[in-house]
């Protein structure tokens, strides 16, 4: 299946990118981005939208985990 494509200035998509990309996310639809009117990218939606493995998707304090598991080590500048 083949979405029409829409074809946007790059000064219009970084003003807009957010909202943009979760057009393409919702819609399927391919986006091409334009510089002085001769295309330079192209954003598709991805055919599996599960979060990438190793991203953090939530963190309360993050150094309170690395100090709880002892993978924190503070070095001290005496030359102050």
């Amino acid at each position: 299946m083949t979405m029409v494509k829409k074809i946007i200035a790059a000064g219009e998509f970084k003003s807009q990118c957010l909202a943009l990309l979760d057009e393409v996310a919702a819609t399927g639809q391919v986006l091409v981005v334009t510089k002085r009117g001769k295309p330079v990218a192209k954003v598709v939606p991805l055919e599996d939208p599960s979060p990438i493995d190793g991203s953090v998707v939530h963190c309360e304090d993050i150094l309170a985990s690395a100090i709880e598991q002892g993978d924190w080590e503070m070095i001290v500048d005496e030359r102050r």
